[in-house]
């Protein structure tokens, strides 16, 4: 039941209030001036109807019209009220009227603007509501304008009315200047174009200016120039042509899309004429290739664009004969364009460097068949490219320059460009020696040979200041006396043309001046032995072997012996060997092995015999380790040869002592054999058990084999088991070295992992030397287990893997050696004293080539 109460105050009697309300009532009558009182009890009534909750709000607001929460609820519950009605519902107005009545006490409050200025929006009231934004903006500090704006410009984009927006866009720019690029944009959605390249070419200028949206500066250049380019007719306040050119000053990295734009201006804009003379200029002046086929290929589709342009007008309005005349000229501009393109583009190389050689090369090839170009051409390169900067051999430039006129029947031209040539500063002094070659090579192919010796003599002669080959100091001029190439073709047409004495002068002074090379000097002395000085050949082998050291002198000493021995043979024996000695003193390794073998030939074939042995035994120990083998071979042969095979073994214990184990293996296998051959058993035996020291039975078994067939054929059970005893102790003393176990169980295991962690599985944390070591006592131990007892046997030797009864087979073989004797010679009664002798052939390769005498 609720009980209905009427205020007993005589100014409200409209006012009503339930049982419900009494309590907030009480407390509001105590507290009318506390906002908490009064929102608990707002908040209490919130499901009440809205006239009793409005006439609420309006008692707390009369007592506390300067709440901005209470204002702001208020507010807020007025427009939700209106929310679902018609905007021309009378409540609107109310809902403004109250809005009004608040910014009275509330005008500072931005939230409260933003809320009035929505909801007018949404009404539609466009003047209102603009006036209602100015208004906002005068009543809020300028601090809080950023807060309006936002809305106030989306406000002024919904409604096409441009020169209100502009206009508050100007305002708002005044606030915000960064916020060009907006206002910018919203220009170009407009069509005001003419504005937005105004304000694009400030902002462009503006070097403080920084973009919201990330550009640089460049790509707001580009902006401008792509909106005043396209759009030539709406654009009126500015000077499209001074932009442009602008911007080609500035960012020289991107002229090809400027100059294409600004060709675009004029293009839309009607002047055709004017469009084809940006081109032209901008392919005459851009400094890269990109730039250039950008230009290009605009260009070449501008021209493309105008003959399909007038083939379609043409077409629909009949031909006429100008009509022809000019479609004709369209097509011949256009062929002339596509034909220019490669002179173009090597212009554009030369003006990225004027001083590279090799492009004027190919801007003269472009020029082909057109004389005048091709002299312009020439002449503008040799004044152009400087020789301390150039790309190239600037020199080819003067010789091809005269080769073009000499091709042509002009020789005075041709030599008159060669004459100024030398006189060039060039860089290189072998630039300046080719020019004065091709002066004299001119005049021999029009066989002016006097002509091309005085050149090269003059070439040659003296300066009046002398200076090095190498100082950068001085001109070429004066250094090219010391050229070998200008004094080579001097010396060569002097053997063709000239005289000995010239000849022979020119060599001289090459010599004197220390510019010869190996080869000039075994020139020279061939040119002395042809005429038949020959100990004036010899000379100039010595003043070139004066000149030079090892290793570059080793072709002159080789030539000068060769010649001097097929000189003199043994006739000058000791000057020989003078020369052999001082070419071998300090002859590098490399260079040794054919001096020592030219040195024992002559010592074989006109000197003595102990001589040769002895160049053949130093040469053994000068050459380098990898041709001492062969050197060995050669010497063990020559002394068989000389002296017989026994004057070899004393060779052949130097060179086992000497060479590495694989050369002194094949050496001792080889001092063996011939040990056989002459019949010497006990020494061969000895040799076989000295190279067992250097062969691990399980590597060389060979070796091993070798012994043992010798064994058989020569010896008995005792040999046979030393022989096995020895070999037994050489694979003990090989198991006990750790390096060499070490690489062969790599080898071993090489083919699983190639690691020696696989030598124990499941162990690969353990330290690769603690398993060598390991493995190095478990042979060692094996090894000694293999032995037999000293206690159980007299004889000391290794037990070997033979059995007695494979000892006793080997001992039944024949031996070829072995001296028979008869049955009844057992009971011969011989003297105590008496030995019985057996007389043998010598062989006949003790001897040697001895044997004669």
């Amino acid at each position: 039941m609720v009980v209905m109460a009427r205020l007993s105050r005589p100014e409200r009697p409209d006012l009503v209030f339930e049982e419900e309300d009494l309590p907030y009532e009480e407390e509001i009558m105590r507290n009318q001036f506390s906002v908490k009182c009064w929102l608990r009890y707002i908040e209490f009534k919130q499901g009440a109807p809205k006239p009793r909750l409005n006439q609420l709000y309006e008692r707390a607001l009369k007592l506390l019209p300067c709440s901005y929460k209470l204002w702001y609820r208020y507010l807020k519950a007025r427009r939700a009220q209106v929310k679902h009605r018609c905007v021309t519902d009378p409540a609107y107005e109310d809902v403004n009227n109250c809005h009004e009545r608040a910014f009275v006490f509330m005008h500072k409050m931005p939230r409260l603007w933003l809320d009035y200025c929505q909801f007018l929006m949404d009404q539609g009231r466009v003047t209102h509501t603009r006036r209602t934004f100015d208004r906002a903006l005068r009543a809020l500090p300028i601090t809080q304008h950023s807060r309006i704006w936002p809305l106030y410009l989306r406000f002024l984009r919904s409604h096409p009315l441009p020169e209100t927006a502009v206009r508050g866009y100007r305002r708002f720019l005044k606030l915000s200047p960064e916020s060009a690029e907006e206002y910018i944009e919203y220009l170009k959605s407009s069509d005001r174009l003419d504005e937005a390249a105004q304000r694009l070419a400030t902002v462009v200028n503006d070097e403080r200016f920084v973009s919201k949206a990330g550009k640089s500066n460049y790509q707001l250049w580009h902006e401008l120039c792509d909106l005043i380019s396209q759009n030539p007719d709406k654009v009126q306040s500015l000077n499209v042509d001074a932009i442009i050119r602008g911007g080609l000053t500035r960012f020289t990295d991107q002229l090809g899309k400027l100059w294409c734009s600004l060709a675009d201006y004029y293009i839309r804009s009607g002047h055709f004429e004017k469009a084809r003379d940006v081109y032209e200029e901008a392919i005459r002046t851009v400094m890269t290739v990109r730039d250039f086929t950008q230009v290009f290929d605009s260009y070449a589709q501008f021209e493309e664009s105008m003959i399909a342009a007038k083939m379609e007008t043409a077409s629909e309005l009949g031909r006429e004969e100008d009509d022809d005349v000019d479609l004709e000229l369209r097509l011949a501009r256009f062929e002339q364009l596509i034909s220019r393109r490669p002179l173009l583009l090597n212009s554009v190389l030369l003006r990225q460097n004027p001083h590279h050689v090799h492009e004027w090369h190919k801007r003269v090839a472009l020029h082909q068949g057109r004389p005048r170009e091709i002299i312009n051409t020439y002449t503008e390169a040799v004044q152009t490219v400087d020789p301390f900067k150039a790309t190239g051999k600037p020199h080819t430039l003067w010789v091809a320059f005269a080769k073009f006129y000499e091709d042509n029947g002009q020789l005075d031209d041709a030599r008159v460009i060669l004459e100024k040539a030398t006189k060039v500063n060039f860089k290189q002094v072998d630039d300046l020696a080719s020019v004065w070659c091709q002066c004299g090579e001119l005049e021999l192919r029009h066989e002016n040979y006097d002509e091309a010796l005085r050149l090269l003599r003059k070439a040659t002669a003296l300066p009046a200041r002398r200076a090095e080959y190498f100082d950068g100091s001085e001109p070429v001029q004066n250094r090219v006396y010391k050229s070998l190439k200008v004094w080579s073709m001097l010396a060569d047409l002097e053997e063709s043309l000239g005289t000995f004495q010239s000849t022979k002068a020119v060599y001289d002074r090459i010599l004197d001046l220390r510019i010869a090379t190996p080869q000039i000097v075994i020139n020279y002395a061939m040119f002395l032995e042809e005429h038949k000085y020959f100990e004036e050949s010899f000379k100039a082998y010595e003043r070139g072997i004066s000149l030079f050291k090892w290793p570059n002198v080793s072709d002159i000493w080789s030539t000068y012996l060769t010649k001097f021995i097929a000189r003199y043979g043994g006739r000058k024996l000791e000057r020989a060997r003078d020369l052999f000695e001082q070419a071998l003193d300090g002859c590098p390794p490399k260079y040794a092995k054919t001096l020592y073998l030219l040195y024992a030939q002559l010592e074989e074939e006109w000197g003595l015999a102990r001589h040769a042995m002895a160049v053949y035994d130093r040469a053994t120990r000068a050459v380098e380790p990898a041709q001492q083998y062969d050197m060995f071979n050669i010497y063990i042969k020559r002394a068989a040869e000389i002296y017989g095979v026994t004057h070899t073994r004393g060779i052949y214990q130097k060179a086992i002592e000497v060479l590495s184990d694989e050369h002194a293996r094949e050496m001792c296998l080889r001092f063996a054999d011939m040990e056989c051959k002459l019949g010497e058993i006990d020494r061969a035996r000895a040799i076989y058990s000295f190279c067992s020291q250097i062969c691990d039975p399980r590597t060389t078994g060979t070796f091993w084999q070798t012994w043992k067939d010798f064994e058989v054929r020569h010896g008995n059970e005792d040999t046979i088991r030393e022989m096995l005893r020895i070999r037994r102790s050489v694979q003990a003393t090989y198991n006990t070295q750790v390096n060499f176990m070490a690489s062969q169980m790599l080898k071993v295991s090489g083919s699983a992992t190639g690691t020696v962690s696989d030598l124990a599985p499941g162990q690969s944390g353990m330290d690769d030397m603690k398993l060598l070591e390991q493995r190095a006592e478990q042979l060692a131990a094996e090894a000694e287990r293999d032995q037999p007892s000293r206690a159980q046997s007299k004889i000391l030797f290794v037990r070997s893997d033979a059995s007695r009864e494979e000892l006793a087979e080997l001992a039944q073989q024949a031996n070829p050696d072995e001296i028979q004797l008869g049955e009844d010679e057992d009971e011969m009664d011989l003297e105590p004293n008496e030995v019985r002798l057996e007389q043998q052939s010598v062989p006949a390769a003790v001897f040697g080539s001895l044997k004669e005498d």
